[in-house]
């Protein structure tokens, strides 16, 4: 068990502030506390977590690079964005496939926001060619998916959620009896987490057990992927 805890009355502080003082100069003099708090303590999360996570599957990567590894970058990209906000008002973590060339990959994510905490599993917002696998696997191993998504484990932590089609995608029978699930955008599951939970000392330990609860998803995405496990 670590010595302390990772995330602190001191890292939600910092969000909350951060949320109402969104600009470079209160950031510039408040850096000290983000590095200490949130960077520093995601990074040593990351590592402590990298041994527990290869007992779960050797293909997921912690990574704890501050740029470019398991921990997003507090940064904004404003390029293409209205919001011209320069920070993100959040903690994210992901843990992503060993193949996986960004975000939009299978992995499990620890979110960390004053009000919103929680964890998940799956992929967000992949694009039209990986959805497409997805889906088409769906329907040749329905059986399969259901597993995946209603077995005792998965559903005792995680329930799906994620963006959805209105109407049926194209190419997809409207009357699938699975058409609920390929309208899906998103094939990730979320199970909300408390400020208490995440400052914890044993918390790496509890959040471990969270993905292993997850692998069932984890595994039948993989899969559809043509992806190791």
């Amino acid at each position: 068990m670590p010595d302390s805890s990772y995330f602190g009355d001191e890292t939600f502080s910092f969000l909350e502030e951060l949320a109402e003082n969104n600009n470079r100069e209160w950031f510039k003099e408040n850096k000290k506390r983000y590095d200490a708090h949130l960077k520093d303590a995601g990074i040593r999360f990351i590592i402590d977590f990298g041994p527990l996570l290869n007992k779960i599957s050797k293909h997921f990567v912690a990574d704890p690079r501050p740029v470019g590894g398991s921990l997003f970058r507090i940064y904004r990209d404003v390029r293409f964005s209205k919001d011209k906000r320069p920070y993100k008002t959040n903690m994210g973590v992901q843990f992503r496939h060993s193949q996986g060339k960004n975000a939009h990959t299978p992995g499990f994510y620890l979110h960390l926001e004053p009000g919103h905490v929680f964890a998940g599993v799956g992929i967000w917002h992949p694009d039209s060619q990986t959805l497409g696998k997805i889906r088409d696997a769906m329907i040749e191993n329905p059986s399969g998916w259901k597993r995946a998504v209603n077995n005792k484990a998965f559903r005792s932590r995680f329930e799906l959620a994620g963006d959805t089609l209105r109407r049926a995608p194209r190419g997809y029978d409207p009357d699938h009896p699975l058409i609920e699930d390929l309208k899906r955008k998103d094939f990730v599951g979320i199970t909300s987490l408390s400020r208490k939970e995440v400052g914890q000392r044993d918390f790496v330990q509890q959040f471990a057990e969270t993905c292993s609860a997850g692998t069932s998803l984890a595994k039948f995405l993989c899969t559809a992927l043509n992806l190791p496990f």
